[in-house]
């Protein structure tokens, strides 16, 4: 009987330790699992993350080719485009410096340069995309040789497309020379306006915001305006140029947009991508037949 009563004690025991057993397995396997499902889905949201581009860009024509078409180039390799759309010239920049971009397109290489020099930023050209054709817009003449003596220009207020907005003006036969523009600090727009030799017809050169110079067209004589502004304010169509910049070697490479990355960023698997996509006979289509001559592609690398 003593026998029978220890035998059953043990056997109840044996039970009792293999239920619990059991129980922590299932426990510790049900815990396994669990940890293996959030580190999978860890591992797809950084691998999400990994193969998304985020990208600045100005409306038009820069974020309406990276929407409508360089998209869905990268998509075939598995790649997400966000498109970032900013109304200025200054903080698709500093975005991108900040770290809160991956790359930015929307300007030369001489603004890059005064960018970096001024504001102390880290930036570099990677690739060259397109041109956009300065052009000289008024809704009060149809000819250059219209304007009157006396006539209010505007050109954009910052340095490079200040620059190269009196360069438009020499080329036209409107100015004969830029002046000291651009190689004396002190010699301004008003200095040029009152400067007889660089300006014989005595045009009043007024400096305005880049973006502000389709708004400000109504108040002015004329004004030269960059071709993403023009576009954006629809003026090919409404108020046709009354001319647009001519370009040489020289000049393609100057006036070339090109796609910006920090520096150090350049070789990354994202910016090739980016890089393949924006220099694809797709995106070359899509300019030419989209903006027929407004935008020019210029597949060309960093000088």
């Amino acid at each position: 009987m003593k026998k029978r009563v220890i035998t059953s004690l043990i056997l109840t025991a044996a039970l009792a330790l293999g239920a619990l057993t059991g129980c922590g397995s299932k426990e510790a396997q049900s815990t396994e699992t669990a940890t293996s499902e959030v580190t999978q889905a860890e591992a797809d949201s950084a691998s999400d993350a990994d193969k998304k581009i985020t990208v600045g860009a100005t409306p038009v024509p820069h974020a309406e080719i990276l929407d409508n078409i360089v998209k869905e180039v990268l998509a075939k390799d598995g790649w997400t485009l966000e498109t970032v759309v900013f109304q200025d010239y200054v903080l698709p920049n500093t975005s991108l410096e900040a770290g809160e971009i991956d790359a930015n397109y929307f300007q030369t290489l001489g603004y890059l340069d005064q960018q970096n020099k001024d504001a102390g930023l880290h930036l570099a050209a990677v690739a060259g995309i397109h041109i956009e054709p300065m052009g000289i817009y008024s809704q009060k003449y149809t000819k250059i040789d219209e304007i009157p003596d006396g006539a209010e220009i505007g050109i954009p207020n910052d340095p490079d497309n200040g620059a190269r907005a009196l360069d438009l003006l020499v080329q036209k036969g409107l100015l004969t020379s830029k002046g000291s523009f651009g190689e004396d600090a002190s010699y301004t727009e008003d200095s040029l306006s009152k400067d007889k030799d660089a300006n014989p017809h005595g045009f009043k050169i007024t400096p305005l915001e880049a973006a502000n110079l389709p708004l400000s067209l109504p108040d002015l004589d004329a004004a030269a305006i960059n071709g993403n502004y023009a576009l954006e304010a629809e003026l090919p169509a409404k108020y046709p140029a009354l001319d647009i910049e001519e370009f040489d070697d020289e000049t393609t490479v100057k006036r070339t947009n090109f796609l910006v990355v920090k520096d150090g960023e350049q070789e990354s698997e994202k910016i090739k991508a980016l890089v393949a996509a924006l220099k694809s006979d797709e995106v070359k289509k899509y300019i030419e037949e989209t903006y027929k001559g407004a935008v020019i592609p210029s597949f060309i690398d960093p000088q």
